[in-house]
């Protein structure tokens, strides 16, 4: 029953909207052509549905590549800086700078430096954004260590590494993870943005402004669900990994 408490109400809520915005397009309160009606775009959706996963596929692929990259090195470079003092001054700031890169700035300047058939600048572009909420929530995690943990290895006199391994890194994963459900969802926004100005013509993005440019609404609002359902995939693979991690905290 609890299952059935969580999920129904924001499930009543959505079908809610989805009639309600059914009704209001089809008694001419919005033109067709500036927000289709749901009926409209689940007929396109369900026509181009092929077109629709092979696209979701692309991006689904640059978006994990993305995440993954940016999530290893952010964690790489939040271990280091836990360690050393002067990387702690340094790095917080450099990563601000990082998170405040517009994708819209990022992108034409990553696809002018590569190929026009390389999908490495979409890639560079979701692994940028992913580094921000991974390294700061990881950096939190890794400072945040129960003083007597600390001295607990102390006694055993625990080296760096082994401390990292057995207390630093573990207390560390809640944080991680949160980092990771925020990345999750952004590695995907990215990536389908960044197929917006030019590269690879096979991925969500890319295929939305074609739609859009021949005036095909519904089919455009069909990849935009596309791309809706492929950042639900990573957020909820994101959440069962954690679980996976971390069974005591689904346990509690």
């Amino acid at each position: 029953m609890t299952w059935v408490r969580s999920v129904l109400p924001p499930v009543a809520v959505g079908v809610l909207g989805l009639a309600g915005w059914e009704v209001v397009v089809k008694a001419g309160r919005i033109a067709p052509f500036i927000l289709p009606a749901p009926s409209a775009i689940w007929a396109e959706l369900v026509e181009q549905r092929g077109n629709v996963l092979d696209a979701a596929l692309a991006s689904g692929a640059n978006a994990l590549v993305g995440l993954v990259g940016g999530a290893v090195v952010a964690v790489l470079a939040a271990m280091a800086t836990s360690r050393v003092r002067l990387l702690s001054e340094v790095s917080v700031p450099f990563a601000a700078v990082l998170n405040a890169l517009p994708i819209i700035a990022l992108a034409p300047i990553l696809n002018n430096m590569f190929e026009s058939t390389s999908s490495v600048p979409r890639r560079l572009v979701a692994g940028i954004i992913v580094f921000f909420p991974v390294f700061v929530n990881t950096l939190r995690g890794l400072r945040e260590v129960d003083p007597t943990h600390r001295e607990l290895m102390d006694s055993y006199a625990a080296g760096g590494w082994t401390f990292a391994r057995l207390v630093r890194l573990p207390g560390a994963l809640p944080h991680l993870f949160t980092g990771l459900r925020q990345a999750s969802s952004l590695a995907v926004i990215a990536a389908v943005v960044a197929e917006y100005f030019g590269g690879l013509q096979d991925g969500l993005g890319a295929r939305i402004t074609s739609a859009a440019a021949f005036t095909a609404y519904p089919r455009a609002w069909a990849f935009v669900v596309g791309a809706c359902a492929l950042g639900l995939v990573f957020y909820l693979t994101t959440l069962l990994l954690e679980r996976l991690a971390m069974p005591w905290k689904a346990r509690s």
